[in-house]
């Protein structure tokens, strides 16, 4: 099976049933979203790592907390700015009678997480309600990939500056064994550099300088120094989703297994520079072991991450790893 782009499918978060997916991107602000709707009754939680994220209603995907249903997820670029798509997804929901039974209203409730791309194509480019909204609107279960939606401004291999940076984006894959279905979809922005299968790297700095020789400064996070310029320009966003039956304490560990993927496709992943953020959810269709699910979101998580770059597509003077003219895939 192959893609629009002749490259091998890997899947798609859509591959759940119920699940789908839909963007508003900006191709000249370079900025967008993307909202992920749930059938009813899906049970959601959720992981916050890394020391800048920037997020809605995570609180309350904690195990523990009273709400168990989520309605919707979004993904968005912009910046703190950025969360303000949410709100179109609200009343995309609420118009359609989707939401939390109060008893006086129904409260749709849709997690957000962004991340930042204010530096690449414009800073005062953010989506709002109205992308939100259309981006609800728009949903399907097509998922294209790379530089669409909150995929994209985003960007990757920061570590030696912001002027060898490579195109991140939106990526996308799924897995499946017997009746079990596990898949992601994640928007990579992240500081460090994409590595394959086998540890090499896949979208690393573009050629330029290289940085002074010596010992990183100590407490730098994986042993590298802080990366130039500036310092919250990244995070990695994603969403794995699953048609088994999970409590919401089980789909909380699965989303700290599928972090467990995020950092094994990222090095390094978590530092105090990303707000890696992953949202879980369970449909609840189907009975699986909670271990298997939790090895397949590790697996699955890596492979959208690869994705992201393989589509990726150069923007604003910005390289991708797969196109001519970039660094060696």
């Amino acid at each position: 099976m192959t893609d629009a782009t002749g490259g091998r499918s890997e899947g798609a978060l859509t591959d759940v049933p119920g699940i789908l997916v839909g963007n508003a991107t900006d191709p000249d602000g370079l900025t967008g979203c993307t909202v992920v709707l749930c059938p009813r009754g899906t049970v959601g939680s959720g992981e916050v790592r890394g020391g800048a994220p920037g997020t809605r209603e995570t609180d309350l995907l904690r195990p523990g907390m009273l709400v168990e249903e989520v309605h919707a997820v979004v993904l968005t670029g912009g910046s703190v700015f950025g969360l303000a798509a949410a709100d179109g997804v609200v009343r995309f929901l609420e118009e359609r009678g989707v939401g939390f039974d109060t008893g006086v209203a129904r409260v749709p409730i849709v997690p957000a997480a962004v991340l930042f791309d204010l530096g690449v194509g414009s800073a005062y480019a953010r989506p709002g309600p109205d992308d939100g909204y259309r981006a609800a609107s728009a949903a399907s279960a097509d998922v294209p990939q790379g530089n669409v939606g909150a995929g994209t401004g985003a960007t990757v291999a920061k570590l030696h500056g912001s002027d060898r940076q490579v195109k991140g984006g939106l990526g996308t894959a799924s897995g499946r064994r017997g009746d079990l279905v596990v898949g992601v979809l994640v928007a990579v922005n992240a500081v460090g550099e994409i590595l394959d299968d086998a540890g090499d790297i896949l979208a690393g700095a573009a050629p330029g300088p290289e940085p002074a020789a010596g010992p990183p400064p100590a407490g730098s996070p994986n042993g590298h120094s802080d990366p130039p310029g500036l310092p919250f320009t990244n995070t990695t966003i994603g969403v794995v989703a699953t048609n088994a039956r999970l409590s919401k304490e089980r789909a909380h560990l699965l989303a700290l297994a599928a972090h467990d993927g995020l950092d094994i496709a990222i090095r390094p992943a978590h530092t105090m520079h990303d707000g890696d953020t992953v949202f879980s959810l369970a449909t609840g269709e189907t009975d699986a072991s909670q271990s298997e699910i939790e090895e397949m979101a590790v697996e699955v998580m890596a492979r959208a991450i690869r994705s992201a770059v393989v589509h990726a597509a150069p923007v604003a003077g910005i390289p991708a790893a797969r196109a001519p003219g970039g660094p060696p895939a």
